[in-house]
């Protein structure tokens, strides 16, 4: 069964929703919301509780300031705060691209309420050889926003992301909502993500398990080197899950028996 929820947090609300029954797992993404990891989260609820949320600012998580900033520090303090009214004291956590690098943040700050980290894809563009090429070209990203508006950014997105016509998902024409949420991930979502330092330190010392993954088929894509660079510095191995960049969503049934494998070896 699924229930819904809104969280409060200091000027807004969380949207959540919760399903299933067992060992408490979180999904989170940025800028993508709850409904992305719907059919994941019904694979995963046949023995874990499953929580997903949309982030602060995105679709029906709303900011009483519509420009309020979206930092992975922020992100992951919603997430303490959602352990916090799920009376929960930790929790395995998989995030996808941004909502990975939410989860990096979480694992630093807050290590004891997490027990694995699936750090799928995060775009962590400080670890990079090249990254002040790369951060140049997401402030790049961010005035093409503002100047030509959210269909140019998103064309621009995708090319410098090293996605084409043939990725893994059929793409509809934006809704509304899209659009908004677009917005709000050039305005104020992108750059903070993007140009995020992990606490290589912290994350290997910490109570926390990371485990760095990447899709199959991303070898072309951005994120699957900031994946490797990751996992490098973290001294582990990268481990590959079904499909793309957005494997949980193309392939949910496929991602949720690797993500099962991922837990299973770290309870062993």
């Amino acid at each position: 069964m699924l229930t819904t929820h809104q969280l409060p947090i200091p000027g807004g609300t969380i949207h959540y929703e919760v399903r299933g029954n067992g060992p408490l797992m979180i999904l989170t993404g940025s800028p993508v919301d709850a409904r992305v990891f719907a059919g994941l989260a019904d694979e995963l609820a046949r023995e874990h509780t499953v929580v997903t949320h949309d982030p602060r600012g995105i679709n029906r998580s709303r900011l009483d300031d519509p420009d309020g900033p979206s930092t992975p520090q922020l992100r992951a303090d919603d997430l303490a705060a959602l352990l916090d009214t799920l009376g929960a004291d930790d929790a395995d956590v998989m995030g996808s691209s941004g909502g990975a690098v939410t989860g990096l943040d979480l694992a630093t700050r807050y290590p004891d309420r997490v027990r694995t980290l699936v750090a799928h894809e995060p775009p962590v563009l400080t670890l990079l050889q090249d990254s002040a090429e790369q951060l140049a070209a997401v402030d790049a990203l961010v005035a093409t926003f503002h100047r030509e508006g959210f269909e140019a950014a998103i064309m621009a997105f995708l090319g410098n992301a090293g996605w084409d016509e043939d990725e893994e998902e059929p793409r509809e024409p934006p809704s509304a909502q899209d659009m908004a949420d677009g917005a709000r991930f050039f305005a104020q979502d992108l750059h903070p993500t993007s140009s995020y330092v992990p606490d290589i330190a912290a994350l290997t010392a910490g109570a926390t398990r990371v485990v760095v993954g990447v899709g199959a088929d991303s070898g072309d894509l951005l994120t699957h080197r900031t994946s490797t660079a990751l996992a490098e510095r973290l001294g582990t191995r990268l481990t590959a899950f079904p499909g793309a960049h957005h494997g949980f969503a193309s392939h949910p049934q496929e991602f949720a028996a690797a993500l099962r494998d991922v837990l299973t070896t770290a309870r062993a």
